[in-house]
C-alpha cells in the first residue's frame, strides 16, 4: 500500500493561495509471496513451499491461476533446461481465510498448475504444497535451487524461493579379503574402501580412522594408503598380540564426490571420493 499527498494552488496576478493537502492511499489487490519452509535439499527430499496471495481489494478474486516452474533450469555448459523438483502429489493444502478448504485442480508435469483459486476480498489463501529434489537436482556444495511461482492476469504477479544444497559428507566403508582360503603361515590382504559421496571432503580434522581386530592376529603386516605405504606410528598402530589395528587420525583424507550429468537426460550421477587401505599379513 502507498500513501499519496495532493495539493492545489490558485494563483491571480502576483498573488497565490494554496489549497488543503488532500491525502489518498493505493491499496493493492492481488499481493503474492512465496517461502521455502525447508532449510536444504538433497536428492529425494522433500521440500515445503507456502505461498500467500492476499486481496486488499473489496471484490473477490476469483478463477486465478497459478503456475511454479519447479525450479527449471539451464546447467552450466548446456542448452537444455532440466526440472530439479518433482510435485508430490496429493500434498497440496488449501486455506481460505485460516480454514483448510477443498483444494483447487492440480496438473502436474514439467511445471506445476494449480486453478481455480479464490482470493476473498479484503482477506488471503495460502497454498501449502510440497515438491521432492529429483535426480536432476544439482548437488556440488554451494548448488541453490530456485523456483517461480507466477500469478496469471492482465498485471502477473511472481515471486521465487531459493533453497540451498544439503552440504555434508556420506560415508561408506567394505571390507575385502584376499584369500579366503590359506593354509597355517600363508599371507593375506585385507583390503579396506571408504567411500564418500557426499559433496564435503574430509580432511585430517575431522578425525577420520579405520579400526579393526583381526582374528586371528597377523604377523609382519604392511600397509599402504592407495597405493603408497604407511609406516607404522605415523600412518597406523597395530598390537600383533591382540590383532587391533587403527590408523592414525588425520593419515586418512577424503575427497568430496564429483558429479556428472547426463546431457540426454538431465540426470545428475554422483561420482564417489575415495581411498583404499590395505592390510597385508601372515597368519
Amino acid at each position: 500500500m502507498a500513501t499519496f499527498f495532493n495539493q492545489a494552488t490558485l494563483n491571480i496576478g502576483s498573488t497565490s493561495l494554496n489549497s488543503n493537502v488532500t491525502v489518498g492511499e493505493i491499496v493493492a489487490g492481488l499481493t503474492l509471496t512465496k517461502t521455502a519452509a525447508s532449510s536444504a535439499y538433497s536428492t529425494g527430499e522433500g521440500i515445503t513451499y507456502i505461498v500467500t496471495l492476499t486481496n486488499g481489494g473489496t471484490t473477490d478474486a476469483t478463477g486465478v491461476t497459478l503456475t511454479d516452474d519447479l525450479g527449471a533450469y539451464v546447467p552450466t555448459g548446456s542448452t537444455v533446461s532440466v526440472i530439479p523438483l518433482t510435485y508430490v502429489d496429493g500434498s497440496l493444502l488449501y486455506y481460505v481465510n485460516g480454514v483448510l478448504t477443498t483444494s483447487p485442480t492440480v496438473t502436474a508435469g514439467d511445471t506445476l498448475l494449480i486453478d481455480g483459486i479464490t482470493v476473498p476480498a479484503g482477506g488471503n489463501t495460502v497454498l501449502v504444497y510440497e515438491a521432492t529434489a529429483n535426480g536432476s537436482a544439482p548437488l556440488e556444495a554451494g548448488s541453490t535451487i530456485t523456483n517461480t511461482v507466477t500469478l496469471g492476469g492482465t498485471e502477473p504477479l511472481s515471486d521465487t524461493a531459493t533453497v540451498p544444497v544439503r552440504e555434508s559428507v556420506a560415508l561408506s566403508i567394505a571390507k575385502a579379503l584376499c584369500p579366503a582360503v590359506i593354509t597355517d603361515n600363508g599371507e593375506l590382504t585385507y583390503t579396506f574402501i571408504v567411500q564418500n559421496t557426499g559433496n564435503l571432503a574430509v580432511d585430517a580434522t575431522e578425525g577420520l580412522t579405520i579400526t579393526d581386530t583381526f582374528t586371528p592376529a597377523l604377523t609382519d603386516i604392511t600397509v599402504t594408503l592407495n597405493g603408497e605405504p604407511l609406516a607404522e606410528g605415523t600412518g597406523y598402530t597395530y598390537n600383533p598380540a591382540t590383532g587391533e589395528f587403527a590408523t592414525v587420525n588425520g593419515a586418512i583424507n577424503l575427497p568430496a564426490a564429483t558429479y556428472t550429468r547426463d546431457p540426454a537426460t538431465g540426470r545428475v550421477t554422483a561420482n564417489p571420493g575415495f581411498a583404499v587401505v590395505t592390510v597385508s599379513g601372515r597368519v
